[in-house]
C-alpha cells in the first residue's frame, strides 16, 4: 500500500470531522473541555466492554467457534449499550455543570446552552469512535501487504474510511437526540438513538458485503441529521435560506 491510501483515507475519515471541529468548537475553550470530557467518557465505555468481553473470551473454549462468535456479537451489542448509558452519565454531570455556571454568572445566565453541550459532546464521542476504529488500519495501510491479494475486496480500507466518517457524524447526531430526549423526558428518542445505534453496529457483521452495512448507515445518517436539526430549532425556510447565503432578522420556524 501507499502513503496516498493513508493520507486519502484519513481525509475520508476525519476530514469532515475536523471541519466541524475547527469552525464550531476551536475558538470556544469551553467547548473544547466539553468535546475532551465526552471524549473521555466513550473512551471509559470502550474499557468497560472490552475488560467484560476479554473476561468471557478468557473464560470460554477458544476451540467453539460459534460460542466464539456469539461472544463477538455479545461484546459489540454491549459496547453499544454501554456507551450509551455513559452517554446518558456525561449528560448528567453537563446538566449539574449548567447548574454551576448559572450560579457563577452576573445574569443569571449560563454562557452555553444544553443543546450546544449535547453537539460538542456527540463530536467528542464521534471523534474518539472514529479514532479507534481507524488508527490500526491506518497503520496497516502503509504496508507491507496487498489487500485482496487472496480475493478478497481491496476496497477494504477505503470502505472503513467511510464507515467511520459516518460514524462521526451518527455519534454528533444522536448526541442531540439522546440530550434532547433526556431534557424532555422523550424515553422514546432516547430508545431511537439506542436501537439505530445497536442496528449501524449489527450491520457490520454483513461485512465483506460492505453494501450491507455502508448504505443503511447512510440513510439512518441521513435520517438523524434531519431530525436533529428539527429538534435543534431548524426549519426548510432557515435552510433555504442558508443555502443562498441570505440573511435574515425573521425569527426562524420550527419545522414540523
Amino acid at each position: 500500500m501507499t502513503l496516498a491510501v493513508f493520507f486519502g483515507c484519513t481525509f475520508i475519515a476525519f476530514g469532515p470531522a475536523l471541519g466541524l471541529f475547527l469552525f464550531t468548537i476551536a475558538r470556544d475553550p469551553l467547548r473544547i473541555i466539553i468535546l475532551i470530557a465526552g471524549a473521555f467518557f466513550w473512551l471509559v465505555s470502550l474499557l468497560l466492554s472490552s475488560l467484560i468481553w476479554f473476561i468471557a473470551v478468557k473464560a470460554s473454549d477458544p476451540q467453539d467457534e460459534p460460542l466464539q462468535k456469539g461472544l463477538l456479537i455479545f461484546g459489540v451489542m454491549f459496547s453499544v449499550l454501554l456507551q450509551e448509558a455513559f452517554r446518558f452519565l456525561y449528560y448528567k454531570l453537563l446538566r449539574k455543570a449548567i447548574e454551576g455556571l448559572v450560579a457563577l454568572s452576573e445574569d443569571g445566565c449560563s454562557p452555553i446552552s444544553i443543546q450546544q453541550m449535547a453537539y460538542v459532546a456527540g463530536v467528542g464521542f464521534g471523534l474518539m469512535s472514529g479514532a479507534f476504529s481507524m488508527i490500526n488500519l491506518l497503520a496497516d495501510s502503509l504496508g507491507p501487504g496487498t489487500v485482496g491479494i487472496h480475493g478478497d475486496s481491496q476496497l477494504y480500507f477505503l470502505t472503513s474510511a467511510f464507515m467511520t466518517m459516518v460514524l462521526i457524524f451518527l455519534h454528533t447526531f444522536w448526541g442531540i437526540l439522546f440530550f434532547h430526549g433526556c431534557e424532555h423526558r422523550r424515553w422514546w428518542e432516547i430508545a431511537a438513538v439506542v436501537i439505530m445505534h445497536l442496528a449501524v453496529s449489527g450491520s457490520t457483521f454483513c461485512n465483506p458485503l460492505y453494501v450491507g452495512s455502508l448504505v443503511p448507515s447512510y440513510l439512518m445518517m441521513a435520517a438523524a441529521a434531519v431530525w436533529a436539526y428539527i429538534l435543534s430549532g431548524g426549519s426548510a425556510q432557515n435552510l433555504r435560506r442558508f443555502l443562498l447565503c441570505l440573511r435574515s432578522g425573521a425569527s426562524p420556524q420550527l419545522g414540523s
